[in-house]
C-alpha cells in the first residue's frame, strides 16, 4: 500500500492535536453514572422536622388510596397505555387484580394491564419505602423574608432536626438547603444562615454531614456569585476541619441573565467553571423565570414556551459536562377544595374531580420533562408524589422494551469494536444507554435482574461504567 504521509509528519501533527482533545474530554467527560434523585421536594426551613420525609409518604400514601383505590382508577385518569380495556366493575377489578397478583412477572407482561398494574403497585411500595429521593430545606421563596432573629433561630433549628434525622435514620437519601442569593441585598443574610445552619450542624454530629449534601444558591446570574460561594465554602471547611472540597452547591437557571448575559452569549458553562468542581446540578426555576419573561401569573406554568426555550439552551450549554438538570414545579396541587370526615357526597366528587384535574396536569409536565431528557423536577406538596412516580414510572417501563434493544445492540457492536482497538470512542454513547438502566433501577421501576436483559452481568451493571463493562470485556 502506497501513503503519502511520512510517519513522523503524522506523529508530530497528531501529538499536537492531543492536549486540545483531552481538554474537549475533562470539559465534556458525559453523563455521569452517579445516582440522581428524580425530584426535590421544597419546603419553607420553619416547618422541616427529622422526619419530615417520613410523614410526607403516609400523607401521599393516603392521597393516593383515597382518590384511586385501585390501579384501574388511575390508569383511566392519567389514560395509561391498555386503560380502555380495562373492567369498570368493581367485582371485575378485584378479579383481574387478584388473578394479576398469582401471575410471576414474565406472564403478567403478557397482560394488557401489566403497564397500569406494575406503575399503581410501584408507586405504593415507593410510598412506603423511600417516599422522598431528596429534600430541600427552604430559607428563600418557601421561607420568605423575615426578621433576622427569626431567620437565625430557624437556622439553628433546622441543623438540629437534621441532625436528628440523620441518628435515626429519617432523612431522605439526597438533602440540603436554599439560601438566600448573592444579590447585593440580600448577600449578607444568606452567608449569615448557611454559617449558622453548617455550623451548628457539625458541631452537633462531631464534623459529619449527611450522605448527598448540597447547598442551593438561588438567582445565580453572573460568575462571580458562584466564586464568592466556593470562597465562602474554603472557610466553612477550614474552620469545621472539612476535608477541601467536601461541600458543594447547585445553582439556578431562573432569570434570563444566565440564558443570555449583556453580550450575547449564555453564561452557563462559565459560571459552572467559577465553582470550580463544587457545582453539581443546575435546576430550572419555572415561576421566576417565566416571571423575568414578563408572563402574568395565570399563565406562568411548566408548559409556557419560554421553559422549553430555557430548558434547551441549558441543554446545550451543559450537555455532555456530567452536571445534573432538574426541571421546576407545578404549582396545582392535588388538593380537594372540602376539608373533614362528613362530606357529602357532592363535595367528595368536586374533590375527586379536582385532584384527578390536578394528577393529570402534574403527570402530564413530569412525562414532557422526562421526554425532554430532564429526568429531575420539584415538587412542593406530599400529595404531589404519587403523579411524580407515576410519571417516572410510566416513562420508563413503556421505554424498556426499546431500550433493551438499543443497548444489546450497542453492547455486541462496541465489544466487537474493541479487538481491534483501545480506546473506546463511544463510550459515552454507551454510558448514556446504560445510564437509561440506572436511573430506572435507583428509582425503582426496574430491577436488577431485569436490566440483565441487555446482555450484561449483575457485575457489569453494579460498575455503573460503560468504559469498565468495554473493557472488562476486552479483557475477557
Amino acid at each position: 500500500m502506497k501513503l503519502s504521509i511520512q510517519e513522523s509528519d503524522k506523529t508530530s501533527l497528531l501529538d499536537a492535536l492531543k492536549p486540545a482533545n483531552l481538554a474537549f474530554q475533562a470539559t465534556y467527560p458525559g453523563d455521569k453514572p452517579d445516582r440522581q434523585p428524580v425530584h426535590t421536594v421544597y419546603g419553607g426551613a420553619n416547618l422541616f422536622k427529622s422526619d419530615t420525609c417520613v410523614r410526607m409518604g403516609e400523607i401521599a400514601l393516603k392521597s393516593l388510596q383515597t382518590y384511586s383505590p385501585n390501579f384501574v382508577v388511575l390508569a383511566n385518569v392519567l389514560q395509561l397505555d391498555g386503560y380502555d380495556r380495562l373492567p369498570h366493575l368493581r367485582k371485575d377489578v378485584a378479579d383481574l387484580t387478584n388473578r394479576l397478583d398469582s401471575l410471576s412477572e414474565a406472564a403478567r407482561r403478557q397482560e394488557p394491564a401489566w403497564l397500569a398494574y406494575s406503575v399503581y403497585n410501584k408507586i405504593v411500595q415507593k410510598l412506603q419505602t423511600e417516599p422522598v429521593e431528596d429534600f430541600r430545606i427552604d430559607f428563600e421563596d418557601g421561607f420568605g423574608n423575615r426578621p433576622d432573629d427569626e431567620e437565625d433561630a430557624t437556622a439553628v433549628e433546622a441543623a438540629l432536626e437534621v441532625a436528628e434525622g440523620m441518628k435515626n435514620k429519617t432523612l431522605s437519601p439526597f438533602i440540603g438547603i436554599r439560601i438566600k442569593p448573592f444579590t447585593e441585598d440580600l448577600k449578607f443574610r444568606g452567608v449569615r444562615t448557611l454559617d449558622l445552619f453548617l455550623s451548628t450542624l457539625l458541631e452537633k454530629t462531631g464534623g459529619v454531614l449527611p450522605d448527598n449534601f448540597v447547598v442551593m444558591l438561588p438567582k445565580v446570574t453572573i460568575p462571580e456569585q458562584v466564586i464568592t460561594m466556593v470562597r465562602l465554602f474554603e472557610l466553612l471547611e477550614k474552620a469545621n476541619n472539612l476535608a477541601p472540597g467536601t461541600l458543594k452547591m447547585e445553582t439556578m437557571v431562573e432569570a434570563t441573565q444566565i440564558i443570555m448575559d449583556d453580550e450575547g452569549r449564555n453564561p452557563l458553562m462559565r459560571i459552572i467553571k467559577a465553582s470550580e468542581g463544587r457545582c453539581i446540578a443546575a435546576h430550572f426555576g419555572t415561576y421566576d423565570y417565566t416571571a423575568s419573561c414578563g408572563i402574568t401569573a395565570k399563565y406562568q406554568t411548566m408548559a409556557h414556551p419560554v421553559c422549553d426555550f430555557a430548558h434547551h439552551m441549558t441543554k446545550v450549554a451543559l450537555g455532555g459536562t456530567g452536571i445534573f438538570l432538574s426541571d421546576g414545579a407545578t404549582n396545582v396541587m392535588p388538593i380537594g377544595p372540602h376539608r373533614g370526615e362528613s362530606l357529602t357526597f357532592e363535595q367528595q366528587s368536586e374533590n375527586r374531580m379536582a385532584v384527578h384535574n390536578a394528577w393529570k396536569t402534574g403527570y402530564n409536565h413530569t412525562m414532557h420533562s422526562l421526554i425532554n431528557g430532564f429526568y429531575q423536577g420539584w415538587d412542593l406538596n406530599p400529595a404531589q408524589l404519587p403523579m411524580r412516580y407515576a410519571a417516572t414510572y410510566n416513562f420508563f417501563l413503556s421505554s424498556y422494551d426499546d431500550a433493551v434493544f438499543r443497548l444489546k445492540t450497542f453492547v455486541e457492536r462496541a465489544a466487537i469494536s474493541t479487538l481491534t482497538k483501545d480506546i473506546f470512542d463511544d463510550a459515552a454513547t454507551g454510558q448514556g444507554l446504560l445510564n437509561f438502566f440506572l436511573k430506572a433501577m435507583n428509582c425503582g421501576a426496574i430491577s436488577e435482574e431485569e436490566a440483565t436483559a441487555t446482555g450484561l452481568t449483575l457485575d457489569e451493571i453494579r460498575s455503573r461504567s460503560f468504559y469498565r463493562i468495554l473493557e472488562g470485556r476486552r479483557k475477557g
